[in-house]
């Protein structure tokens, strides 16, 4: 890569980050929330699933807008409204509003990354795309982890708001940055029909969902479910069966993100070893022990347990959304960026029922009974999923 073509994934990289860590500084800030809102912090994580949901939802969508009015273009829509979005978290009086408000950052958030990665596509040369995109996701992933310490430390210091505000200001660095992508060398927009386009584009998306690889995608979904659904809760269940206030629950936290850093280092030997779905199958034996880590930590309070499945659960997620993202390549190599937009619609509309699934099991039978739900759902996905899943 030249420099500037580094700069451009640097760019794009960041406004990843922001938009990951939009929605993981939150998990830490629950018990606060819940507290000025006055709900119970299970009742209080839905707005975790008012994040995830439109942001898994609407990636295929925000990608085929990307490539009818222009990536650049489009970007500098969806990073703005999501700065907008984030600031007005920060004045929500009420758990509807901040529901409501959440879902309208989730909405603009949806495209980042999956326009990002076409935008690098589009950049780069064919030699260094995986190069590039592999820079681009690097840093998207830091975003994810290390977000959950500082909520934390700003939760802790100055309150949830303040957090919210942090964050908002990211969001227009990211903008800045965007504003600032001109003559980049991405492709020439289609400008096709939006009414003809449409839908199309969902007729193309719901057979490709359903078609012959469904196994990757519908993987993908229980995979949302179980990693983004356990790792949202974290949080919470640090201050309450821990003992662990914000802060030092985040910098806990922030293990997942360096384990994501490290796996995704790691992956690329293990598909060299095992394959591609030998690879899956390592990162859902990682998931299902984080899931026994935590029930240890759970019967005996300890946060020692707690810290190991932090960074379990993110090298489990990371050695098998990346690995989804390829195989989904293979289902439709003419139509890639619907595949891989499929992929992040499938894990984050998952996510988004796992924080809700999740309420459920810990309003049900404790954290008990949300890790052992847990681990036998991991359970039932590795079976499946070795037989269904094409190997590579």
């Amino acid at each position: 890569m030249t420099s500037e073509q580094r700069r451009v994934v640097l760019t794009l990289g960041f406004c990843g980050l922001v938009s990951a860590a939009d929605n993981w500084f939150v998990s830490p800030a629950l018990p606060a929330i819940a507290q000025t809102l006055a709900v119970a912090p299970s009742v209080a994580a839905v707005i975790l699933t008012a994040y995830l949901v439109p942001y898994g939802a609407l990636q295929p969508v925000c990608g085929a807008i990307g490539d009818r009015v222009g990536r650049v273009r489009l970007l500098r829509v969806i990073v703005a409204g999501l700065a907008v979005g984030t600031l007005v978290c920060a004045l929500a009086p009420s758990l509807p509003a901040l529901v409501a408000a959440r879902i309208l950052t989730g909405c603009f958030a949806a495209g980042i990354i999956s326009v990002s990665q076409a935008l690098v596509g589009d950049v780069v040369s064919a030699e260094d795309r995986a190069a590039a995109v592999g820079l681009l996701m690097g840093v998207t992933f830091t975003g994810q982890g290390l977000s959950a310490g500082l909520g934390g430390i700003i939760t802790e210091l100055v309150g949830w708001r303040a957090a919210f505000v942090c964050f908002g200001v990211l969001a227009v660095v990211a903008w800045l940055g965007v504003m600032r992508l001109r003559g980049v060398g991405e492709r020439e927009a289609d400008g096709g029909s939006s009414s003809s386009g449409a839908g199309a584009f969902l007729s193309s998306a719901v057979r490709t969902f359903f078609g012959p690889g469904r196994a990757v995608f519908l993987t993908a979904f229980t995979t949302g479910i179980i990693y983004l659904g356990v790792y949202g809760f974290m949080g919470t269940f640090l201050a309450e069966r821990c003992g662990l206030s914000s802060t030092p629950a985040g910098l806990l936290m922030m293990f997942y993100g360096l384990a994501c850093l490290a796996g995704g280092s790691l992956s690329g030997r293990i598909g060299g070893w095992r394959g591609l779905r030998g690879t899956i199958l390592v990162g859902e034996a990682s998931g299902l022990a984080a899931a026994g880590l935590l029930l240890v930590s759970t019967v005996t309070g300890s946060w020692v347990p707690a810290l190991v499945a932090a960074a379990c659960l993110g090298l489990g997620y990371i050695l098998v959304q990346p690995t989804l993202v390829s195989l989904s390549m293979d289902v439709d190599p003419a139509q890639t960026g619907l595949c891989t937009g499929l992929i992040g619609f499938g894990v984050f509309v998952g996510g988004g029922a796992g924080s809700t699934l999740g309420g459920f099991a810990i309003s049900a039978g404790g954290y008990e009974a949300l890790w052992i739900a847990a681990a036998a759902a991991l359970a039932l996905q590795t079976v499946i999923g070795w037989q269904a899943l094409p190997q590579k």
